[in-house]
């Protein structure tokens, strides 16, 4: 930022043309030539952004600058129904008023103090998610992977002081998503995610999901030495596969056999994304702890980890995190708690996620060629089109963007439904007819 300079005590550092120079000042204030604030261009951001922040995504060649509601607007002008909302993250929208109103009231008064103090809007988020689940006990971290490191560190804390079992076994699913940390991308069971990165952290083994035959494989093999199993209630990443109760009901019945932990991975699907507040609440069982993260903020950064009182085992010390459970967090997380926690409001999320389904069952009906299964709970949904249909889940995400409409792969075959939770009959009717658009017209491409 070419002319900018910060003024701080006796010295003042100048940013000009790639030098910088310290000079003598006796006040703090900040100095600016005209150019330095003009606001700069998109297209200069984007090259900033190529230039100087690590190539760790495949973006699309498209710049969001504003959003409302559903609705989102590129540089250009361009608008896009949003059915990504941060995939699974934008409960609320773009430019809520309940979530803005929150957020900037809570920063104007405090945003950040350590936790080494007690922070009023942290404990009254944690008393909102304990009366409205089957937990008694909650910490806040910044993020999902954050959540479920701490959920592994918990089953190895409860393993440890239960049954001094300090070598155990966590069971998680193929296809499963659980992270990027080292820990997390190795209870992830997709090895795509975990080339280049070995060794992985030791302690973990995987079950196909849905499968009772793999599960009981697993006890078999391991025994005693299984500490805990962490599952998705619906797998997101892995291609929007629901957990069916029989299997979940049988992890239940296996983990209480051993007194080994369940936890239940809801960062994608908690927070009412499947039209309950809980995904696993549409299996039947009760888990020991879950996790969040994502829709729980409606955008702003947090992560927790629930837990019932049976596997409240951590002390002072024993975890932490600087940000986590921060004043400016919890309002967000107030803020989402208090309007998803309306009845009617998971009706709207029941209801259009219906409506989404029957749209897309109908599209498999006049394609049957084409679409292979279509799949989801609430407001998550996936449609999965066959090996032979001449596209990928790519082609089918880069032509419906070009008819704005945002979508979001679930791996090479299957495309992803996430609208914010607020999403109206009428622009699920819109989205869906572009839907259909986009694949007529992919159709007369072949």
């Amino acid at each position: 930022m070419e002319g900018l300079g910060f003024v701080a005590g006796a010295g003042r550092i100048e940013l000009r043309r790639g030098r910088r120079e310290v000079k003598k000042c006796s006040s703090v204030r900040m100095v600016a030539s005209v150019d330095s604030l003009a606001v700069a261009s998109v297209s200069q951001g984007k090259a900033d952004t190529q230039q100087y922040v690590m190539n760790t995504y495949g973006r699309y060649d498209i710049t969001i600058a504003e959003g409302k509601g559903c609705l989102l607007y590129d540089d250009t002008g361009k608008e896009y129904l949003d059915f990504v909302s941060g995939i699974a993250t934008c409960a609320l929208g773009h430019a809520s008023p309940i979530l803005n109103n929150a957020v900037v009231e809570q920063m104007s008064k405090l945003h950040h103090v350590s936790n080494l103090f007690y922070i009023p809007q942290q404990g009254e988020l944690a008393k909102i998610l304990v009366e409205n689940s089957v937990a008694d006990k909650v910490f806040f971290c910044n993020s999902g992977a954050e959540a479920n490191e701490a959920a592994i560190k918990l089953l190895r804390k409860y393993a440890s002081e239960k049954h001094g079992n300090e070598n155990g076994v966590i069971l998680t699913a193929k296809q499963s998503f659980h992270g990027r940390t080292l820990a997390t991308v190795t209870a992830t069971g997709q090895t795509k995610y975990q080339k280049h990165f070995s060794p992985m952290v030791p302690g973990f083994d995987y079950v196909e999901y849905n499968n009772i035959d793999s599960l009981q494989a697993a006890f078999e093999k391991y025994g005693n030495k299984i500490i805990g199993i962490i599952l998705e209630a619906c797998q997101g990443e892995g291609g929007v596969v629901p957990g069916e109760k029989e299997f979940f009901m049988a992890v239940r019945e296996f983990c209480d056999s051993i007194d080994a932990l369940l936890v239940m991975d809801e960062v994608q699907v908690g927070v009412g994304r499947t039209g309950k507040l809980w995904g696993f609440e549409n299996l039947g069982v009760v888990p020991d702890a879950f996790t969040l993260a994502k829709g729980l903020g409606g955008g702003v950064p947090i992560g927790a980890l629930l837990c019932t009182e049976k596997a409240n085992v951590f002390g002072p010390g024993e975890h932490a995190s600087t940000f986590g459970g921060n004043a400016l967090s919890c309002a967000a997380g107030i803020a989402v708690m208090q309007t998803v926690t309306d009845p009617d409001f998971l009706q709207n999320v029941q209801e259009r996620g219906d409506q989404i389904r029957d749209r897309l069952e109908k599209l498999k009906e006049q394609h049957p060629e084409l679409v292979a299964d279509i799949r989801g709970w609430g407001l998550i949904s996936g449609v999965e089109f066959k090996p032979d249909s001449g596209f990928t889940s790519v082609d089918v995400i880069k032509e419906s963007t070009a008819n704005g409409l945002l979508l979001v792969p679930a791996g090479p075959s299957v495309v992803r439904f996430l609208p914010p939770l607020i999403v109206s009959e009428e622009e699920v009717t819109m989205a869906m007819n572009k839907f259909e658009e986009v694949v007529g017209s992919l159709l007369d491409q072949e």
